[in-house]
């Protein structure tokens, strides 16, 4: 549709919203993700000996481990999925495989427990056999670069779900926006402006904002009153209190639970569960109708371009350092170096010393 001109001209990215909607681009848009969801299947195959559906919902949460980035939040939307299937007996709307990636910084003991809570309800679910390939989650160790590499051009979904007001920006979001996955997140951060640019019926978004959040702390938020409200929420936190993601041992992750009696849960993961749950449910539902999906996941691409660097760049020489726009450089060194193919080395050298002057 644009060829290969965004390589040198990111702008161009931005002639993809006029063909959003085409069939035959959605098409091929779709068999590239398929291929780079096929990629990372096989990584994953060879790093866990795990298989996963490579048709199934890719929901991917590749950041550093931390309690304001929620980890803790999306587990327990997939503890809530595992009990869909395992207590109700029902069928989810799409298959999804969830993907953590990150790090925890050394002396970060609340951060080790999140990690080995992914572990548990990882190593819980992907042994159900009532599960199959319904739900599956993964946690890919030694989170670097060439492993975003990865895992970026395979999402489907992207989380950013810290609590509003914790983030002071983010590029993951960015990285994985422009590679066509769809944004879940609060406003917060860069997350504000990815839902501008791109609109906001393409974002899914939920959660409390920050002036709510700091109207909530004011008013004395109490987070275990939300816990005896919600049916759901207090199954999947009993469950992890009880041992059933820890082989029974009740102690395991009772830092983690004490921590949010301490802090009263200081990044609003109870408060926020409820509509993130809602807002996941919209994403299932979204992604059904692979056609819509694919839409909005070129029309993310396409919205990128708003945070190039080249655009930066452009707009701080404009704006800042009141630089005018350079001539067609290359082809003035075009016609430079003809003029001098046929110079000898010595006319050459002395053209080079008058250049410099």
């Amino acid at each position: 549709v644009i060829g290969d001109r965004w390589i040198t001209d990111f702008n161009a990215l931005e002639e993809l919203l006029s063909h959003a909607g085409d069939a035959g681009l959605g098409e091929r848009w779709a068999e590239v993700k398929q291929a780079n969801k096929i990629r990372l299947a096989a990584m994953i195959r060879e790093s866990l000996q795990l298989d996963v559906d490579v048709n199934s919902l890719f929901d991917c949460q590749i950041k550093r481990i931390h309690e304001y980035k929620r980890q803790f939040l999306n587990l327990l939307h997939v503890i809530t999925l595992y009990n869909q299937i395992r207590v109700q007996g029902q069928k989810l709307d799409v298959p999804r495989t969830v993907i953590f990636a990150g790090k925890a910084a050394p002396g970060y003991r609340i951060a080790k427990v999140i990690v080995q809570l992914i572990h548990g309800v990882a190593d819980v679910i992907n042994h159900d056999p009532r599960v199959g390939d319904q739900l599956k989650v993964v946690f890919l160790p030694n989170y670097n670069v060439s492993l975003a590499e990865t895992i970026i051009p395979a999402a489907d979904l992207s989380e950013q779900i810290s609590t509003a007001g914790t983030e002071a920006s983010g590029t993951g979001n960015m990285k994985c926006m422009l590679n066509g996955a769809l944004t879940i997140g609060t406003l917060d951060g860069a997350n504000i402006e990815i839902r501008e640019a791109v609109g906001d019926e393409h974002f899914f978004e939920f959660g409390k904002t920050v002036e709510e959040v700091r109207e909530l702390n004011a008013n004395g938020y109490d987070p275990w009153k939300v816990y005896q409200t919600d049916p759901e929420l207090r199954e999947a936190v009993d469950m992890i209190r009880s041992g059933f993601f820890s082989s029974g041992d009740e102690t395991v992750f009772q830092p983690l639970i004490d921590s949010l009696s301490e802090q009263r849960d200081r990044y609003l993961v109870f408060e926020d569960y409820a509509d993130y749950v809602r807002c996941q449910n919209e994403v299932s539902k979204t992604y059904v109708d692979q056609n819509l999906w694919m839409k909005k996941s070129i029309i993310n691409t396409a919205c990128a371009v708003r945070f190039s660097s080249d655009r930066t760049v452009q707009t701080y020489a404009r704006e800042i350092w009141g630089l005018g726009e350079c001539s067609n450089l290359n082809e003035e060194n075009q016609q430079t170096a003809h003029l001098e193919s046929g110079s000898s080395s010595e006319e050459r050298s002395r053209s080079s010393i008058r250049k410099t002057k």
